[in-house]
């Protein structure tokens, strides 16, 4: 290739066809986020054993069940701006071995709160190990095709999920739960030597910060198959930011409202997920289901999601993103109210929750394809991660409330049934995002020519 010329770093991997590497690219994230599903959902399933074995109430074990996901917004909200400064390859790794060896300690404790701990500890590593997924595949992926393949990457979350869930259902009778927690806690460990081999570190973050020319020559010649010199001059068009730190970009002018509304969006479908799937089974045993099957219909939610999250990537690649997500939260949470009129015992109950993973999890799939599109380079980690940590306090709501009205006398019907609110309030928030996203892309191109991606 010509040397000695301006060699956009982002048109380029547009413009070219998706090389080998990029897609073991997708691979390798596929695989940590797949981890990453494991080790949040496991304890929803291994709470009825632990409950049991332990004689504690439902209430108490909620401090269990809300500490990873405390430990998820530490970890988001410190590795946004970590890996924006350092780079997204040492904080993933780093995040993957870190929650490997917490989950594995966990099977080793012998009460709730040295268990709270741990979990705490163990979250921190998740939840810094999925915006840098999103954020690293995101600057890899073209723009015809990102929504599908970071959504394609986000059904190893909802597999992971359904995965341990059938674990569960064949180990836990026969081997009991600590062997469940061993098993989520060694394959993360195990792929951490995969990525300090493969992983790449992002040629679009090196560019804007101003790294070596053959440093970034190098990465793209690996990465999609180019042919550079070393001597060409790589360059970022993005207009200049109106704060100098990543923190504060989210909140500058044109970037404001669009932050609020996606954390608006994260946390209400958050909220719905967890408290479904980590309260679903114990709903279902008190109605008089076996564990094994409480557990097995409640993976089928992640299935459905799995599924729905390509359905939702591959519309959102053809049409206005916000508008199909915000589609798919609304059905959701039609699903969702179903679930709750239907009952237990209803022989519709798998079928029903296959359809609220479809729609719910595919929504919140989506919405984690379509963040990273609404900020630059510079602060994109940061913004993807604080999405995802401020939503996290969803998450933290949805599984100790769970056990409040657990406790509280609630049945079944009235907490699914419940959970119809915040899924339609979701479908609001991201659609707004749409209104407000237009207009303060606008601004910036009248600040500066060039747009945020």
């Amino acid at each position: 290739m010509q040397s000695n010329r301006d060699i956009d770093v982002k048109a380029f991997i547009d413009e070219r066809p998706i090389s080998t590497f990029q897609w073991l690219l997708v691979a390798l994230c596929f695989l940590v986020v797949t981890a990453d599903g494991v080790d949040v959902a496991i304890m929803g399933f291994l709470a009825p054993a632990i409950i049991q074995e332990w004689g504690i109430s439902r209430p108490a074990f909620g401090l269990v069940m809300s500490a990873a996901p405390i430990g998820l917004v530490i970890g988001a909200l410190v590795a946004g701006p970590s890996a924006d400064r350092f780079g997204r390859r040492k904080v993933l790794i780093a995040s993957v071995f870190l929650f490997g060896i917490f989950t594995i300690l966990t099977a080793y404790t012998t009460s709730p709160a040295s268990m709270a701990l741990l979990r705490l500890l163990s979250g921190i590593g998740l939840g810094a190990a999925m915006p840098n997924t999103t954020t690293l595949l995101s600057e890899y992926a073209p723009t015809r095709k990102r929504s599908l393949l970071i959504t394609v990457m986000f059904t190893g979350f909802n597999l992971g999920s359904a995965l341990v869930g059938f674990a569960a259902a064949a180990l836990i009778p026969t081997h009991g739960w600590r062997t469940v927690l061993l098993l989520g806690g060694a394959f993360p460990l195990v792929l951490v030597p995969v990525l300090v081999w493969l992983l790449p570190e992002s040629a679009r973050l090196l560019t804007v910060q101003g790294k070596s020319r053959p440093r970034i020559a190098a990465l793209l010649n690996r990465v999609c198959g180019a042919r550079f010199t070393g001597q060409e001059n790589f360059v970022s068009n993005e207009p200049p930011m109106a704060s100098r730190t990543p923190i504060g970009m989210l909140f500058s002018q044109g970037f404001a409202k669009v932050t609020l509304a996606l954390w608006v969006t994260y946390f209400m479908g958050l909220m719905v997920i967890y408290l479904l799937t980590g309260w679903l089974p114990t709903l279902m045993k008190d109605a008089g289901l076996p564990i094994s099957t409480a557990a097995n219909v409640t993976a089928m939610f992640q299935i459905g999601g799995t599924i729905g999250a390509i359905a939702v990537g591959w519309i959102m690649d053809r049409t206005r993103p916000a508008g199909v997500i915000g589609a798919a939260y609304l059905l959701g949470g039609v699903c969702v109210l179903a679930v709750g009129e239907a009952g237990a015992v209803s022989p519709m109950l798998a079928l029903l929750v296959f359809s609220a993973g479809f729609f719910m999890s595919g929504a919140q799939t989506g919405l984690n394809a379509f963040a990273p599109s609404c900020y630059p380079t510079v602060a994109r980690a940061t913004g993807v991660s604080w999405m995802l940590g401020m939503g996290r306090f969803g998450s933290i709501l949805g599984s100790a409330f769970g056990g409040a009205l657990l406790g509280m006398g609630w049945g079944f019907g009235g907490i699914l049934s419940m959970l119809a609110v915040p899924a339609a309030l979701a479908a609001v928030a991201i659609v707004t995002t749409q209104w407000w996203n237009r207009a303060e892309r606008q601004q910036r191109l009248e600040a500066a020519p060039g747009t945020a991606d």
